[in-house]
């Protein structure tokens, strides 16, 4: 189920943040990803002292701890994803974040979400991002929707 799931993640391979998901079910789900050194953001954030930008950090739990999760809840809801790729769009409606940690390129985390809600096509959910210590990186609410948006030949 959960490969399905990220074989319709609408991301190409630079800016998609999920390499792995642990546990999925109606309640949340736990995912990892490893950021690479060689990533386009490290380039110029900083020189010589490479940091992953908050907005990549905010991206990646809201890929794993939204998007992941709105998807499956979809799946649940209708039975089925479109067969047609790239149909389903999600679109993050506000975030509320706190980040405690950096993270460095190479470092593994781990992202925890927890829904809150999930009623008229809107999820809401509070993520958190361990380091490979367990220690805590960010957290905060998530909220968002996954559109259907038909492709034009």
């Amino acid at each position: 189920m959960t490969n399905h799931i990220l074989n319709h993640l609408p991301y190409k391979s630079s800016f998609r943040f999920v390499d792995h998901i642990a546990s999925l079910s109606e309640d949340g789900v736990k995912g990892e990803y490893t950021l690479k050194p060689d990533s386009f953001f490290y380039e110029d954030h900083f020189e010589n002292n490479p940091v992953t930008p908050g907005v990549i950090i905010t991206e990646i739990m809201a890929q794993i701890g939204l998007v992941v999760l709105g998807m499956f809840l979809m799946l649940k809801e209708t039975d089925h994803l479109p067969e047609e790729e790239g149909t389903m769009y999600p679109l993050l409606t506000s975030t509320d974040v706190s980040f405690y940690k950096m993270v460095l390129p190479g470092q593994k985390v781990t992202v925890i979400s927890k829904k809150e809600y999930f009623r008229f096509g809107k999820l809401k959910c509070y993520v958190e991002m361990l380091d490979s210590d367990n220690e805590l990186v960010a957290r905060g609410m998530f909220s968002g929707i996954i559109k259907k948006i038909a492709i034009k030949k």
